[in-house]
């Protein structure tokens, strides 16, 4: 059992963590929906190969097996981030201030936005791993340009699962026959790079904000006289 020493509100600086995590949560959104538009657009190709010398060929813009649940995953997490986490805990926050000032008592909808809060944690931390074991799986390998040629015209690559960050990675290493298929891929493989990237400081926002939440959390019950555990806790934030 833990007797808490006696504390200031939280609430601001839990505020200042939501906005910041809506904001990346924003940020992720808009990563990923670029990504997408591209796959539905330039992405699909065909881009013309030089190969074999003196010749050339139709490379699909997709390869036959194209691994995307990754960035379902990660856009679950930002938009999760963005709406219950961000939007959601604006309402709470500021229904758990007015229920103190009224009734020196806490909102019923503060406990259950801080269990959307752990929960949001816990989608981005599973976003982060899923993200980087699909990259990392597929990473560092290359087109077989013969294997690639020899396909029916746009030629769809049948080797392997690739992410997409992955293939437009290898496909750049191509004999691209159109500067501006380069350029556009190019661009848009940093896109990849970057929404894969800040799932690492959207965990850590998550993280810091749900640290923050459990202290409030723990502070409200030491106001009310209790020895507390961290069991009872979650079992407040659950109901």
């Amino acid at each position: 059992m833990i007797r808490m020493a006696p504390t200031r509100s939280l609430l601001l600086p839990i505020f200042l963590a939501t906005v910041l995590v809506a904001i990346d949560g924003a940020i992720t959104l808009g990563l990923v929906s670029s990504m997408v538009a591209f796959l539905h657009r330039s992405g699909r190709g065909p881009f013309e190969i030089a190969h074999p010398p003196g010749s050339t060929f139709l490379l699909a813009g997709h390869p036959a097996s194209l691994v995307t649940n990754q960035g379902h995953t990660t856009n679950a997490a930002g938009g999760t981030a963005l709406v219950l986490v961000g939007a959601g805990g604006l309402v709470a926050l500021s229904l758990e201030k007015r229920a103190r000032k009224r009734i020196g008592w806490s909102s019923p909808a503060f406990f259950l936005w801080a269990l959307v809060v752990v929960s949001s944690w816990l989608l981005t931390l599973s976003a982060l791993i899923y993200t980087f074991v699909e990259t990392n799986r597929s990473g560092g390998r290359s087109i077989d340009l013969a294997v690639a040629a020899q396909n029916p015209a746009p030629a769809k690559y049948p080797n392997g699962a690739w992410t997409p960050q992955n293939w437009y990675a290898a496909v750049l290493e191509l004999p691209l026959v159109n500067p501006a298929d380069r350029r556009v891929i190019a661009g848009n493989v940093r896109y990849m790079e970057a929404w894969r990237w800040n799932l690492v400081p959207l965990f850590i926002l998550g993280f810091v904000l749900v640290v923050l939440v459990v202290l409030e959390l723990l502070r409200l019950r030491r106001e009310r006289g209790q020895s507390v555990t961290m069991v009872e806790v979650l079992r407040d934030v659950s109901k």
